[in-house]
């Protein structure tokens, strides 16, 4: 083999060792650090005798079937109505079809611990919704779940659906076959790898979902994710803490397995005869009522958070966001919204710039054409580790911070860094997810032809991807900010007292009792609410039009 065929391979391993040294540093030790104080005994050994202990306690088996149960619901419920949402926006075309998608996909952006105090607002007695008897039910986070995951299923299933060949659902049609039967024969078969990709995705999300139980849930309706949180900081029982990690990690690991298969058979259907999307038939009327009670559905909870922020028992009022800038007049307040505010934009800038730098050389790696087996599995894995921690708990990576990172030369506990690495950290795949398709898509004869115009291989990557990565660079910079500005489960172990992010000081709120606390966190939902949503509505004006699932 010449030098010039296995210079580029040295080159893309040595630029991987960058983001795989910090995964292995910031992930994999903290996470093997906190399985180390579940599963190695005081003399050194392994011991998983706390294994079967663990599991046949009867509050573990509640909260293993709990999880299960609300995932799988949640699951369910969001692939039913987000798929008529999915045709309507990907398939027609009518005017404020764009605002119509930015709303269906805010929620996803939304910290959860924001979606949590909404649907409090929402379900409580003095609520819109109150006079259904939902508030501190199990259907309230169901409902959450719902609302926080619908795009999911109408990014990922919408833009398969946009561009799947429409000739064999013609030719049905043209043949006699009813609308249902061209749907039954015809376009589910060819929609089922997405469907199956989104619906997997929802129940990891789902199954790990954090702010939203803990909001809405508290002790009661406790997930894996939320137990986890309960016996670290609690009961500090680290045993039963690390069986139910690594029950969670084998999980996603099976889970994130299946949506990459499922992906991959979904690349069959898609973009092979991509047609314009058509206006409304009579026929889709009643796809057209229910994307609107979906849209509703999103716009009801945001608009009880926004209304209850300005009132209180003597009407409208602007009193709770005074508040929050005058710490010294509620003893819950640790520092001002606007101190917060600040503390939440330094480190989500950080965390982006970090997660976008190491994102976009992943992105390179795993799209760099493998040329036998070995070299796919080995990038196959490579990607799939670097997707792990969107299942893995928040809390086991904060408290695995606390416990590993404590000696030189990576004594960090007391460092504000960890904050912004830990934010990153739950980024970083997102970024890789919406940088990935586009590097992929990339014809490599291109590549090809600028290496054998003199071009090194620096320099031939840079003249073909560069222009094509600007717009999706700033996409994904906008989602990894988003993220950042609403992780809690790390934060909520590593932010410093003086130095609370917004989420953090929202949970402070919430978790206090009296009607001023409470009329502060919906005042502070609101502006982290604003702050996230500006920046995914800068995604949404620069996505680009192939990137589109989550």
């Amino acid at each position: 083999m010449t030098l010039s065929r296995v210079w580029p391979k040295v080159a893309v391993a040595a630029v991987a060792c960058v983001p795989l040294a910090f995964v292995a540093v910031f992930f994999l030790l903290p996470l093997g650090g906190m399985l180390a104080r579940g599963f190695v005994a005081e003399g050194g050994g392994l011991d998983l005798s706390g294994v079967p202990e663990v599991l046949a306690r009867a509050r573990t088996i509640r909260v293993l079937s709990f999880t299960l149960a609300i995932a799988a619901g949640g699951t369910v419920l969001t692939v039913v109505i987000a798929l008529p949402v999915a045709f309507v926006l990907y398939r027609l075309r009518f005017p404020g079809r764009a605002v119509a998608r930015a709303i269906v996909t805010m929620p996803f952006v939304l910290p959860t611990v924001v979606v949590g105090v909404m649907f409090r607002a929402l379900l409580a007695p003095n609520g819109p919704a109150g006079f259904l008897g939902w508030d501190g039910t199990w259907i309230s986070i169901l409902l959450a779940f719902a609302f926080f995951n619908i795009a999911v299923v109408v990014r990922t299933v919408g833009t398969t659906w946009a561009g799947m060949d429409r000739r064999p659902e013609d030719a049905a049609a043209a043949l006699g076959a009813t609308p249902w039967q061209v749907w039954r024969t015809v376009t589910a078969p060819a929609l089922r790898p997405a469907v199956i990709s989104a619906a997997t995705l929802v129940f990891l999300f789902c199954s790990t979902a954090f702010g939203v139980v803990l909001t809405l849930g508290g002790l009661q309706y406790g997930t894996i994710e939320t137990e986890i949180y309960f016996l670290t900081t609690q009961f500090f029982d680290l045993r039963a803490a690390a069986v139910l990690s690594v029950l969670q990690v084998v999980v996603v690991l099976l889970l994130l397995s299946g949506a990459a298969r499922a992906r991959a058979a979904g690349q069959q259907a898609i973009r092979q005869n991509t047609a314009p999307a058509r206006s409304p038939r009579g026929s889709d009327l009643p796809l057209l009522a229910a994307t609107l009670a979906v849209i509703a559905f999103v716009l009801v909870p945001l608009g009880t958070l926004l209304l209850r922020s300005v009132r209180d028992e003597q009407g409208w009022t602007l009193r709770y966001y005074a508040l929050l800038n005058d710490p010294s007049a509620n003893r819950s307040l640790r520092v001002s919204v606007t101190d917060a505010i600040g503390n939440s934009l330094r480190t989500a800038v950080d965390a982006t710039v970090l997660a976008l730098t190491l994102g976009l050389i992943v992105a390179i790696v795993v799209t760099r054409l493998p040329t036998n087996r070995r070299e796919r599995r080995l990038l196959s894995s490579v990607d799939a580790l670097f997707m792990l921690p969107l299942g893995v708990s928040a809390v086991t990576i904060g408290f695995g911070f606390l416990i590993t990172l404590d000696t030189p030369p990576l004594d960090l506990r007391s460092s504000p860094i960890l904050v912004p690495i830990a934010q990153a950290m739950v980024a970083l795949p997102l970024v890789v997810r919406t940088l990935t398709p586009v590097l992929g898509g990339v014809d490599p004869r291109l590549r090809q032809s600028a290496a054998s115009l003199g071009a090194g291989p620096f320099r031939a990557a840079w003249t073909v991807e560069a222009p094509l990565l600007a717009r999706p660079v700033i996409a994904a910079a906008g989602f990894a900010f988003a993220v950042s500005l609403g992780e809690f489960g790390a934060t909520s172990f590593l932010a410093r007292p003086e130095r609370p992010t917004v989420p953090v000081l929202i949970y402070d709120l919430i978790s206090s009792p009296g009607v001023d606390n409470a009329g502060m966190a919906l005042a502070a939902s609101v502006v982290l609410a604003v702050l996230t949503t500006t920046a995914i509505g800068l995604v949404e004006r620069l996505r680009p039009a192939d990137v589109g699932s989550f």
